[in-house]
């Protein structure tokens, strides 16, 4: 089982490599495995998408799903066009009283709306700006979930929950001084997967837009776990658009290798970066899936698996699952392209848990 990670996600090969992502968002491969968020609540208000035109408009969508509070509530005001003075006015205008100041800090980030009467404006605030409703309310005090002051950031999941040989990977991202949030979040990653001739996985590799959920984010860690057999030493990992690769580790007993890719610039929260790597292996035994776990909700995955044309499965199917070893949801038969041996799978916005292509060999 090949598995990978999103945010810092591994990638992870069941019968094939495993891999992950880390550092800057939060992914995890297992099996060929990565680790990301569920939608707003939609109400009787106009949805985003709904709305009249914006250049923000697709951002917007996209962070009311992700969060954090202070960026969503940024690009609300971004895409309706409202001076923070005005909506002062029109939450005055519904018995509100919240000041410019205390506005622009909220969308700074810098306060966050906690007492019971600032979370009353909140609620208002998506009438004013024509959100669904909760959709602002539900990043600081999630149903069921934490308080406001505790939720600072994006609801994440352990590495635990998605990764099997968790206790050897928090060692190797503690070699590394990597924090448990990374502080990135996914808002577009294509993968492509190569499946050698001797039915190994061979190749891994990504293309990622992240978006910063906090301040001075300059890294992502990328996390890769081989099929049963790999050899990590024989493992090479390439930095590609827009990044370079920094401090490399290895586990030889879990078939697993972490690495930093560095940026050449410090994000802000909010901020977006485009970057690839890839993995040469080609030293594991027989794959049979690959899977990669969110640890973050966030926006389009796209996975493609090609076959070497001397080595084509049976049969190939798409699934998910909420967490490690739990039972498996959302199966549905890939069709094999023809000329170029491919199947492949699209996830319009990945919610924490994984998500992974599976094959059956003749």
């Amino acid at each position: 089982m090949n598995q990978h990670m999103a945010q810092q996600a591994p990638h992870t090969p069941h019968g094939t490599p495993r891999g992950t992502p880390h550092g800057a968002s939060q992914e995890t491969p297992r099996e060929h495995r990565e680790a990301h968020e569920q939608a707003p609540h939609q109400g009787h208000r106009t949805h985003p998408e709904n709305s009249p035109a914006s250049p923000h408009l697709a951002e917007l969508t996209q962070i009311l799903r992700t969060g954090p509070f202070h960026l969503a509530l940024r690009a609300a005001l971004a895409a309706r066009g409202l001076a923070l003075h005005r909506v002062q006015h029109k939450l005055a205008q519904r018995g509100i009283k919240v000041g410019v100041t205390s506005l622009s800090y909220w969308q700074q980030g810098a306060r966050r709306p906690q007492r019971p009467e600032s979370l009353r404006a909140v609620r208002a605030l998506e009438e004013v700006l024509d959100l669904p409703a909760r959709s602002l309310h539900r990043l600081l005090v999630p149903e069921g979930g934490p308080r406001a002051e505790t939720a600072e950031r994006p609801a994440a999941r352990s590495y635990r929950s998605l990764f099997d040989p968790s206790d050897a990977l928090h060692a190797l991202l503690a070699e590394l001084e990597a924090p448990a949030d990374g502080g990135l979040h996914t808002v577009g990653h294509h993968e492509w997967v190569h499946i050698g001739a001797g039915r190994e996985l061979s190749r891994r590799r990504s293309l990622q837009v992240v978006r910063a959920h906090r301040d001075g984010v300059d890294r992502y860690i990328a996390i890769h776990q081989g099929d049963a057999g790999c050899d990590p030493s024989r493992v090479t990992v390439t930095a590609g658009e827009n990044c370079r690769l920094g401090r490399v580790r290895r586990n030889a007993a879990t078939a697993m290798v972490v690495a930093e890719l560095l940026f050449d610039v410090r994000l802000r929260a909010g901020d977006t970066h485009v970057f690839g790597h890839s993995f040469e292996d080609g030293s594991g035994g027989q794959s049979a899936e690959y899977v990669r776990g969110f640890r973050f909700a966030g926006g389009q995955y796209v996975l493609q698996v090609c076959f070497d044309e001397a080595a084509l499965p049976v049969r190939c199917r798409r699934f998910t699952q909420t967490k490690a070893g739990a039972p498996r949801s959302g199966q549905q038969e890939l069709t094999l392209g023809g000329q170029h041996r491919t199947v492949h799978l699209v996830e319009q916005g990945v919610r924490p848990g994984i998500v992974g292509i599976g094959w059956d060999w003749g």
